[in-house]
């Protein structure tokens, strides 16, 4: 399955029913239709939903580093820029086509250049384009495609400029014209140190690019030292600032970049120096042998020869300094988007803002004060989601690092921030499926979030993917963060999770939001507390709205029983648990409990004995559990795990308390057991149904009509595996969505057949993200 596709009019279509989708994306993706551009799917929805995206050239890759370190370093890049907050778009040429976006693969086919790739800029575009060429992209191809998708902020090493003796070579580097083209902020060390500084910002004087010191001097950087005796007119000393500078820009409709030039980070600066007096050696040199007169080969004799004379300290410095300008360039592109989202959020809110009265005013003026888009203004949600909201911190260590976490000590590697939460994990995976399938519903998540800095992150990335956010409710606490270590293998060391303010979820906040959205189906996460959980069951069992159940680990999956031992025994309502999701490992952990608790309570034998399960339904599980556990005919796996360790007895035991179990099987893939009351038994499509062991499914008729369904799906193939976490989420998300819209949907063989497949497309694609819910659940099929 691939995550790649051209960028057209077919691929519009989910953004078209989006809201929170800016007509100016529309516009590119239109210009963009039938280019041999591609869009990733991740930096297509970043866009789309006004999500922070920083572009990254891949000349570094193709021409700048040897390898491994072509392809260490773009990795690398790319995560820096995730710990900012914002999208990687790593921009390069595979067999003509311009990908705003490379995969793995497609950065590790550029770094061990298999194909010769090209050096692109804009004179080669067309030519390696129509010659199908691989290509890495130079600042000046870079800001070309970066302007063309409409991403705000590129980071780079050192960009080019007017070389020594241009007076007499005339060799000024394109890409200083393109800044006077591309409405794009560049961010680099300056520029590449062989070149000459002075004249370069002259040359940048005369184009009228804004060239920004950022930091507290208005010295320009001279790439490897932060001293080049050269200044410019402005600085700025934070990101915010130099977001405003580039949102003036696009208000005054300016088509020109600008330069912010990031100095290189001071604990490098004594080796820097070193390194620019080997530059300066190796032009002399240059100049000595006439390489400097030789026209393109000069600049890469020079790159070598420094890397020679400083005995590999040029490219230790010059991977510090590009990963400072990308960390840089995440956190302008993050500030940056939060003016775009102040601007549209003030729009929004005169649209909805009523007239003014005098109850409006105080002392006769007008209320200044921000407006907001009041939650009477949204519409009720058809799926509730309830559980906790957190955001994960996640510290990997340096592939290179010789095990300085087993040392109890700090080690060089990347940090990345992200959302997280069983409860908003669904929430999105919900929002995204109904987003690409069902857009006439909708769905909430109530959750709490702490009034600290947190908490602002999370509710404002909520607000961009485009969830409504009138369901969190801010109270004095800290945010749920889960802060994860792991080593350069990827292997979790340790970590600390703090989710106490889950814990203040109470039943009655719960109970307020249900009576205001009324919903048809409403999930809830494990994590809830035990009266929580209970107030919540017996609102929803007194209303008639369904309950989905999420167990969350096994060990927190026994948290609804107490709510279950409430309400058991009344007939008149039912199953007291419409859904439940549980892993393998949870389905045990019930299992076990119900039979400490409930399993001798006499509705509980009633109910199993109107099954009338007897010797013929244990001949066809026996049947059942020799069948190929894949679809693969070579396959040898077969299904005997459901007998020989208890999972289909463990599921039918627990059907008179949660009526339909989806049971999550890792790469066994998926169990439903399922229990179909008499009233609806006969308009099932199961009612005409017999077990076929062989098509994986059994069917068993009860004393009074009842009907239970056992049946197996086999896992989906994974090609990449980016991220084990929230793929289970993704499949609930997308059972929910469903559930809302198809109520039934289960009780039909084929309708089950795609419910189930959907929610396993769902898991596979977060598989493939390193998100923990996938964007690309938004165009879903």
């Amino acid at each position: 399955m691939s995550l790649h596709r051209g960028v057209g009019l077919r691929n519009c279509k989910p953004f078209v029913r989006s809201l929170s989708t800016p007509s100016s994306f529309l516009n590119k993706l239109g210009r963009l239709a039938g280019a041999p551009v591609d869009l990733h799917p991740e930096v297509e929805d970043a866009l789309a939903h006004s999500n922070p995206v920083v572009a990254l050239e891949t000349a570094i890759v193709t021409h700048g580093l040897p390898f491994p370190a072509s392809l260490q370093v773009p990795l690398g890049l790319e995560e820096v820029v995730r710990s900012a907050g914002a999208i990687p778009a790593t921009i390069g040429m595979i067999s003509g086509r311009i990908k705003v976006g490379l995969e793995k693969t497609e950065l590790e086919r550029l770094a061990q250049g298999e194909r010769k790739p090209a050096k692109i800029s804009r004179r080669d575009i067309a030519a390696a384009s129509a010659l199908k060429a691989d290509g890495g992209t130079t600042c000046s191809a870079t800001l070309i495609f970066a302007a063309y998708a409409g991403i705000k902020v590129f980071a780079t090493g050192g960009l080019g400029g007017v070389h020594r003796g241009a007076e007499n070579s005339l060799d000024i580097s394109a890409d200083l014209h393109e800044l006077t083209r591309c409405p794009v902020g560049l961010v680099s060390s300056g520029v590449k140190s062989i070149l000459d500084i002075k004249r370069t910002l002259e040359y940048l004087e005369t184009l009228g690019v804004p060239v920004i010191s950022y930091g507290e001097s208005r010295e320009f950087p001279a790439f490897f030292s932060r001293h080049s005796g050269h200044s410019v007119p402005w600085n700025v000393e934070d990101p915010m600032t130099a977001a405003k500078l580039l949102y003036t820009q696009e208000q005054l409709k300016m088509r020109n970049g600008a330069l912010f030039a990031v100095p290189i980070p001071e604990e490098y600066e004594p080796i820097g120096k070193e390194v620019q007096n080997y530059v300066n050696q190796a032009v002399e040199e240059s100049e000595r042998n006439g390489i400097s007169k030789s026209g393109n080969d000069a600049t890469p004799w020079l790159l070598s020869r420094v890397a020679e004379l400083s005995a590999g300290k040029s490219l230790k410095c010059n991977i510090a300094l590009i990963r400072n300008t990308a960390l840089v360039g995440g956190q302008i592109a993050v500030n940056y988007q939060k003016l775009l989202a102040e601007e549209s959020g003030q729009l929004a809110s005169s649209l909805y803002q009523p007239s003014l009265t005098a109850k409006d005013s105080h002392h006769g003026f007008p209320d200044h004060s921000e407006p907001e888009i009041s939650s009477k203004d949204l519409p009720p949600a058809n799926v509730v989601v309830i559980g906790s909201a957190a955001v994960d911190i996640t510290a990997q260590e340096s592939s290179d690092t010789n095990s300085a976490l087993a040392r109890h000590s700090t080690a060089p590697g990347t940090v990345n921030v992200s959302l997280g939460g069983v409860g908003r994990n669904i929430a999105e995976a919900t929002h995204r499926v109904m987003e690409a399938k069902y857009t006439n519903l909708s769905s909430a998540l109530v959750s709490l979030v702490g009034k600290d800095a947190f908490g602002h992150i999370l509710e404002d990335k909520l607000k961009m993917s485009g969830m409504r956010t009138d369901g969190i409710v801010k109270i004095d606490h800290q945010t749920a963060v889960c802060n994860m270590v792991l080593d350069s293998n990827g292997s979790l060391v340790g970590g600390v999770a703090d989710m106490t303010i889950v814990d203040a979820l109470t039943g009655e906040l719960i109970t307020s939001h249900l009576s205001k959205h009324k919903p048809s189906i409403v999930a809830l996460d494990g994590n809830l507390s035990t009266s929580a959980i209970t107030d919540a069951v017996q609102y929803c069992r007194k209303n008639g709205i369904q309950i989905l159940f999420e167990p969350t680990s096994a060990i927190k999956s026994t948290a609804i029983l107490p709510a279950i031992t409430t309400v058991f025994g009344d007939k008149a309502s039912g199953v007291p648990v419409a859904y439940c999701t549980p892993n393998l490992l949870e389905l045990t952990q019930l299992y076990e409990a119900v039979q400490s608790d409930l399993a001798s309570h006499p509705s509980c034998w009633d109910t199993i004995d109107q099954f009338n399960l007897g010797s013929a339904f244990r001949i066809e599980l026996e049947q059942l559990a020799r069948q190929s556990s894949t679809d693969h005919p070579q396959s040898t796996k077969n299904l005997a795990f459901l007998i020989e360790e208890g999972i289909a007895q463990q599921a039918i035991n627990l059907l008179p308390f949660f009526q339909h179990l989806i049971i999550k099987c890792g790469d066994q893939g998926v169990l439903v057991a399922m229990y179909i009351s008499s009233q609806d038994a006969a308009t099932s499509g199961w009612a005409k149904l017999r077990s076929n062991p062989k098509e994986k499914y059994l069917v068993a008729h009860g004393k009074s009509n009842e009907i239970v369904v056992l049946q197996h799906f086999p896992s989906l193939h994974v090609e990449k595996l980016a991220n084990v976490t929230g793929a289970g989420d993704s499949f609930v998300g997308a059972l929910l969505a469903t559930l809302a819209h198809s109520p039934n949907a289960l009780y039909d063989p084929k309708r089950l057949h795609e419910v189930v497949r959907l929610a396993q497309k769902a898991a596979v694609l977060t598989l493939q993200s390193h998100s923990a819910v996938s964007p690309e659940l938004s165009r879903i099929e």
